[in-house]
């Protein structure tokens, strides 16, 4: 019960705090935009650029960590599309829709502050060296199969596709913070104190003002129909990525950090990203945002689980 009370419901009670500001109307859709896009475009990518340019890079990027977390990951985008093919008959896109809900854990809003009050600021390593390779590798992945799915039999190449997707990805806020950041650690580049103390204080707004807006954003995901497609999609990203990223870790014989880090990651509920990416392709929207919503909320048990079961 600690467990919950002290680490996860401090966290769930700022998102809880966005909801209730959005839904009530205190806060309008533009504003709540305004603290999404502060978040994502400015403080979480400096978060990143702090954070990567002092991790120990030696250290923290394990082979078995990676395989562990992205395994379970691509194991559930499987079961995922597969599942939504052969059990609930949905059309190509909408499969590769909805094994992209199931392939996109809310890594960094939710996996890096719960770890963070779970275990404190020296348990993160494992959790920013997946979060550096999360959105350009999981993005690149999901695109280039949808646009397989959508192109099939027509002849159509993915090369130049491929090339604009990476270009895309690589101009994106988060990621331009972490390519910064990975300049900075492997240069040994001095900044002056003054550099250090701003960007301390831009991290320290990250997490709060992305929680804050998640909440906002949560509002206008409404849980409608697929039920079918929502159950799966909340299974697999609940209990068969962290049960598989467990399983590995233990085989892996990783230490007791990285497989809290790895375990908790793969534990949380699809990220916002996962709406975004099947509201671009216009399939299984409904699925992507109910799944969101009800995910988060169901991931309130998910996470109180592991907290009791890991070290």
């Amino acid at each position: 019960m600690s467990a919950l009370i002290d680490v996860i419901l401090p966290v769930f009670l700022v998102i809880g705090f966005g909801y209730a500001a959005a839904w009530s109307g205190l806060m309008r859709a533009d504003a709540v935009e305004g603290v999404m896009k502060f978040a994502q475009n400015f403080a979480v990518p400096v978060l990143l650029f702090r954070s990567i340019a002092r991790l120990d890079l030696g250290a923290s990027y394990d082979l078995g960590l990676m395989v562990s977390f992205y395994g379970g990951a691509f194991l559930a985008f499987a079961a995922g599309a597969l599942g939504a093919r052969f059990l609930i008959g949905r059309s190509g896109p909408d499969c590769i829709a909805i094994g992209f809900c199931c392939l996109f854990s809310n890594s960094l809003l939710l996996g890096v502050p719960i770890t963070q009050r779970a275990y404190g600021d020296a348990a993160l390593a494992g959790n920013f060296a997946i979060i550096s390779v999360h959105s350009p590798l999981l993005y690149t992945f999901g695109i280039l199969m949808m646009e397989t799915v959508k192109s099939h039999g027509s002849g159509a190449g993915l090369s130049s596709l491929a090339l604009r997707t990476l270009i895309g990805i690589a101009r994106t806020p988060l990621v331009i913070g972490i390519a910064l950041g990975f300049a900075v650690n492997l240069s040994g580049l001095p900044l002056p104190a003054a550099v250090w103390h701003g960007t301390e204080m831009m991290a320290q707004a990250a997490l709060p003002a992305a929680l804050f807006g998640l909440g906002g954003v949560l509002v206008r995901y409404r849980p409608e129909g697929d039920v079918k497609a929502i159950a799966m999609v909340s299974g697999l990203s609940l209990v068969l990525h962290p049960v598989f990223t467990w399983s590995a870790a233990h085989l892996f014989g990783l230490g007791v950090d990285a497989m809290r880090s790895a375990v908790l990651t793969a534990a949380m509920a699809p990220g916002v990203n996962a709406y975004l990416f099947a509201n671009m392709y216009g399939a299984a929207r409904r699925v992507a945002a109910s799944s969101v919503l009800i995910a988060t909320a169901l991931s309130i048990l998910s996470v109180w689980f592991w907290l009791a079961l890991l070290p």
